[in-house]
């Protein structure tokens, strides 16, 4: 299964942030459309923007499922498709709970966080239909407590303080992560969009922890990666001793242990690069 997504070692937290902020400087123009700039003035508007358009698409698929489809087995080991989307629901939840008491200590656990995870969706028991109308309540009191949250506020999430343009941009990888564990096995479509340029950026963000978690030391690396549009996006300095390009889509799919490095097109130049895809995650251990 997933993990929720994110860093759970808070001795890396500041080193990931502090990364983080320096990929966000990096990113080429590209990267954000003159259409997002129109409509919204601030950079977690443009995250929220993709988000709630990501969720009327899952909105959608799942609407239209049958309860057999429900309850049949997701790609997550263990869970149905219900399931899934309770852990969803659930992590939605937990958006508000951290949002609302920054010192939260809903993310606090003992044992891997798929252990957690695990134990919270298995307490709940609901029918389709009410697993589907808690996720939609859920996801929409999380998009309004993003939207209104000081930018500036750092809140619990994982064990690692993260601020909510982040914390928003875990609920989109997140959730796309898992509708391919949904869609995956009904052979519903769910075409890549450009949405993933956030995912992306969110996986070269957390390079440093995903390192750190292999014990191995952190080089700067630039990925450059074509979106589904055919557009490039560059994240990371452009003077990088290593570069991983290729598909986003593949980029995305192997951070979220989806796909295997072996297996995604993905070009690398030099051994740190190599190494760098070898290790990609963009969630908790």
């Amino acid at each position: 299964m997933l993990d929720t997504i994110w860093c759970a070692d808070p001795a890396c937290a500041s080193d990931i942030l502090s990364y983080s902020q320096a990929s966000r400087s990096h990113r080429q123009p590209e990267d954000t459309t003159k259409g997002l700039d129109m409509i919204n003035s601030t950079p977690i508007d443009r995250v929220l923007l993709d988000l709630v358009a990501e969720y009327a698409r899952i909105e959608a698929i799942l609407d239209g499922l049958t309860n057999d489809q429900w309850g049949a087995p997701s790609a997550a080991p263990g869970w149905s498709m219900a399931d899934t989307i309770v852990h969803l629901a659930q992590t939605e939840e937990g958006v508000v709970t951290t949002l609302a008491t920054p010192t939260s200590t809903w993310a606090t656990h003992d044992g891997s966080l798929d252990h957690q995870m695990n134990a919270q969706v298995r307490s709940a028991s609901m029918t389709p239909m009410q697993t589907f109308d808690r996720w939609k309540a859920a996801h929409g009191s999380s998009v309004a407590a993003l939207a209104t949250a000081d930018p500036r506020l750092t809140v619990r999430w994982a064990a690692a303080p993260l601020k909510p343009q982040t914390l928003a941009t875990t609920r989109l990888a997140e959730h796309w992560a898992h509708m391919l564990d949904v869609t995956g096995p009904l052979g519903i479509n769910y075409p890549d969009t450009d949405r993933l340029r956030h995912i992306a950026w969110l996986g070269h963000a957390t390079l440093p922890y995903a390192l750190k978690l292999a014990g191995l030391p952190f080089q700067p690396i630039r990925c450059t990666l074509i979106a589904p549009s055919g557009t490039t996006t560059n994240y990371g300095p452009i003077d990088a001793p290593a570069v991983i390009s290729g598909s986003m889509g593949a980029f995305c799919r192997v951070g979220a242990q989806r796909m295997h490095s072996n297996e995604s097109g993905l070009i690398t130049n030099g051994p740190a690069a190599e190494t760098a895809l070898r290790f990609l995650r963009n969630y908790a251990a």
